[in-house]
């Protein structure tokens, strides 16, 4: 610092009970991350923002296969809309692409937060089968994780996991709470296809992008 036309070093200045003052570049540079940090996502950054949400979801147990189905179903419209947007202006999209696929985006992150957020919750249980059940949903989150999995065959293994959970809780329904031999012989049957469906979808070459 300048006093009375002598330079002053940041120890003097401290010893006289003055701050020191020091050059620009650091506030500069604190601005420049704020703006970084603040900037709007772009489309490609909240389509994996919501999936990793739409994972922890499924993981958590927030979000029941239904409710999974359903944001699956929804992002894989999102997907094809946006691939036809990009197919008919040369792999680009335009201003008004842009805003149309961010207002979906934002009604689909609204419709994450309140699926994972309202009373409704996987119920795994604690026997073999619910065991199995949230084996498989582990694996099916890893997979929307990872990339692994596409919107599409989410959306279709969460809706046979929606289907086998309701069949499970009819027969509970019928049989006082509990399951016949010949029932769990068949629950386990369906829980291995399903297995087998995960590890081929996670195993294609189909990814999320």
């Amino acid at each position: 610092m300048k006093i009375g036309g002598l330079f002053l070093s940041a120890t003097t200045l401290m010893a006289l009970g003055l701050p020191p003052v020091y050059g620009q570049s650091g506030s500069s540079t604190s601005a420049n991350s704020t703006a970084a940090h603040n900037a709007p996502q772009n489309i490609q950054q909240r389509k994996e923002n919501q999936q990793d949400r739409i994972a922890n979801g499924v993981q958590s147990g927030q979000l029941t296969a239904g409710e999974t189905k359903n944001l699956e179903t929804r992002e894989a419209g999102l997907n094809r809309e946006e691939r036809g947007m990009r197919a008919a202006d040369s792999g680009k999209l335009t201003a008004a692409d842009r805003a149309r696929l961010n207002r979906q985006q934002n009604r689909l992150s609204g419709q994450i937060y309140n699926d994972k957020h309202n009373a409704a919750t996987a119920k795994f249980g604690n026997g073999r089968i619910g065991q199995r059940r949230e084996n498989q949903q582990d694996r099916i989150a890893q997979g929307i994780r990872s990339g692994q999995l596409t919107a599409g065959e989410t959306a279709r293994l969460e809706g046979k996991e929606q289907h086998f959970n309701r069949e499970v809780a009819g027969a509970r329904q019928l049989n006082g709470g509990k399951l016949t031999p010949g029932e769990r012989k068949a629950a386990n049957q369906q829980q291995n296809h399903l297995s087998k469906q995960i590890y081929k979808d996670k195993h294609n070459n189909r990814r999320q992008r």
